[in-house]
């Protein structure tokens, strides 16, 4: 999953990327409004961690401006002003929830989480392709009852192929989903990832879940390969 933070204290930014980094997320992080704007409309996010006091474009105009556009990308708006009004304003700009700070790192997380399960993605934390399982929550996978260790990167992966079944997913859609914007389209890091799955939920049963469409991507399915 790829997450968008807009925060402008540095050391807060710094602190939220690399923990949900290690927790597995594609994290880009914008400095002010406006670049946040720019990046927002650039990529297809799948949350937004947005800070209220932000400069060139303040975090509440930036989130209107942004579901002014059809954009209706998860937000998490982070903020030091903790009345009820401030928490009213925010969630009636088009915030899906509100965080204030100082914050715990755990809390967060669960938030990003709970916010990440919500339709149109998946409501329900435990994802199923045929014999494959993945909990969200407790961040396991298992196929035919048999645990599987998983990177963060390789979980992140996973889940999104599981949020799309039966689906052919191009690499880009998938570089673009799971890494940020450091990552080069030439590069061969998806098929290399891939790869690494392959080796971990197929190898050793006797029908592969991950399937290589030629010249275009692949597709997650319990379902046997056309002749």
């Amino acid at each position: 999953m790829r997450i968008l933070v807009v925060e402008d204290e540095p050391g807060i930014a710094r602190f939220i990327r690399q923990g949900l980094s290690e927790a597995g997320y594609a994290v880009d992080v914008a400095s002010d409004g406006e670049e946040g704007l720019d990046y927002a409309l650039a990529a297809p996010y799948d949350l937004l961690v947005l800070d209220i006091l932000l400069p060139k474009m303040d975090g509440l105009r930036l989130l209107r401006e942004l579901r002014e556009r059809g954009v209706r990308t998860p937000v998490l708006l982070l903020t030091a002003l903790d009345t009820v009004e401030d928490r009213v304003k925010g969630l009636d700009s088009g915030a899906d929830d509100y965080l204030v700070k100082p914050f715990a790192f755990p809390e967060l997380l669960a938030r990003v989480r709970a916010l990440l399960r919500r339709p149109p993605l998946q409501s329900n934390p435990v994802l199923r392709v045929g014999d494959l399982e993945l909990d969200t929550v407790r961040r396991e996978v298992r196929r035919a009852g048999r645990r599987i260790d998983l990177s963060p990167r390789e979980f992140s992966l996973l889940e999104y192929l599981m949020r799309h079944p039966n689906q052919v997913l191009t690499r880009t859609q998938i570089a673009e989903h799971i890494w940020n914007f450091d990552f080069y389209a030439e590069s061969n890091v998806v098929d290399v990832y891939i790869g690494y799955l392959r080796r971990k939920i197929d190898r050793g049963f006797d029908r592969p879940l991950i399937h290589t469409v030629r010249g275009v991507g692949y597709r997650l399915s319990a379902e046997e390969e056309d002749a």
